[in-house]
């Protein structure tokens, strides 16, 4: 069963979704969060029940983290993805607050050629958890700012926030 909520935040109403499970904190993994205009972003969906009190554990820490005081979350994910998928996700969950790291970075992190980095970019556009499975932070080889299905100034307040220069 598909439950989700809805929460207000610096980048616009964050839709989260999840599944039931016994051993996620509050009883729910998440499955996707999902900012207003996203690329792929989630779409509540018929027979989807809202169920705020299933997300209050996720809700407190992502408000921990908007706040500054969270700098990286203990939340259970719905399982998805493929095996490359989870690898290149797996990689983005390691980068730690505040730092950035380059598709080439990734791609060398999950044992891939430099030249994957067209497919760790895609894997990385099908993350469904933004903010929590951190993609913010995966720039450019130039420093650039590239491939936020949230968009680049959602990217940009995210590192922003990140570094301390909170914007939002």
């Amino acid at each position: 069963m598909t439950v989700y909520t809805t929460m207000a935040s610096p980048l616009g109403e964050l839709l989260l979704t999840g599944e039931e499970s016994d051993t996620a904190k509050g009883g729910t993994a998440l499955a996707s969060l999902s900012v207003p205009g996203q690329k792929r972003g989630a779409v509540v969906q018929n027979g989807w029940i809202e169920e705020p009190e299933a997300f209050a554990e996720i809700v407190a820490q992502l408000r921990s983290y908007f706040d500054g005081t969270l700098t990286r979350f203990d939340i259970e994910y719905a399982p998805s993805g493929s095996d490359f998928q989870r690898r290149v996700w797996t990689a983005l969950e390691a980068i730690p607050y505040g730092t950035t790291l380059t598709y080439g970075d990734i791609a060398l992190k999950i044992g891939a050629p430099r030249a994957a980095v067209r497919a760790v970019g895609t894997a990385i556009g099908a993350n469904p958890l933004l903010v929590v499975r951190p993609c913010h932070r995966v720039i450019g080889a130039g420093g650039a700012l590239t491939g936020y299905a949230g968009g680049l100034e959602r990217k940009q307040q995210l590192l922003d926030l990140e570094r301390g220069q909170q914007t939002a």
